[in-house]
């Protein structure tokens, strides 16, 4: 996996870019602190090993594609990118509310993590059109499959329990419409740069 770093990059600035899983991270660290998220993350995590294996025979499909249609798939992938970072930008500020703190059970927040990752078009358009590039078809496609699932679900946990904690320590920050708006910038900077680094990726061989 001659790409493998590119990919660490591209996947943790997708996971890092504000979405409806980072919301719910946040939103659950400041109703019920860090413990309170935990549910939430691993049930992020586990939709995306399943978004993912559900995506795996397509992957593979891609792969066995001519050369033309794989390009065709990678600018698609790149296009949807920087349409993800120009419509982040052009956004209204996201507002975060500390709102009710009674407790809320593991399960339901596993759950609503889960179904959240389910119906995440960020997370399966990933999967689908993005994803195959960074798959050597020389090398056993199995364990590369395996490897670059286990990185981006690795990555959900360790980014959201790090949204959790600054959640913690920038509360009156995160609720102004002034931090919301730094959110929307950022996260729309890092989908516009790796659009671009995606369109000009060149495939293993």
């Amino acid at each position: 996996m001659k790409l493998y770093p590119l990919f660490l990059l591209m996947a943790a600035a997708t996971v890092f870019s504000p979405g409806p899983g980072v919301v719910m991270t946040l939103t659950n660290a400041l109703r019920y602190g860090m413990r309170g998220t935990f549910g939430g993350i691993l049930g992020i995590a586990f939709g995306a090993l399943i978004v993912a294996a559900i995506s795996a025979t397509s992957v593979g499909v891609i792969l066995a594609a001519s050369a033309t249609a794989f390009t065709a798939l990678k600018l698609l992938g790149a296009a949807y990118l920087i349409f993800l970072g120009i419509k982040l930008w052009r956004a209204p500020a996201f507002r975060f509310t500390e709102g009710n703190t009674q407790e809320v059970s593991f399960k339901k927040r596993f759950l609503e993590g889960l179904s959240l990752q389910m119906t995440n078009p960020k997370a399966i358009f990933f999967f689908l059109s993005i994803f195959p590039q960074f798959i050597d078809p020389a090398m056993s496609y199995g364990l590369q499959f395996a490897v670059l699932v286990m990185t981006y679900s690795s990555l959900i946990v360790i980014i959201h329990s790090s949204y959790a904690i600054f959640a913690n320590r920038a509360k009156s920050w995160l609720t102004s419409e002034k931090g919301g708006s730094y959110m929307n910038k950022i996260g729309a900077a890092t989908f516009v740069f790796f659009g671009c680094a995606l369109a000009g990726a060149k495939r293993a061989v």
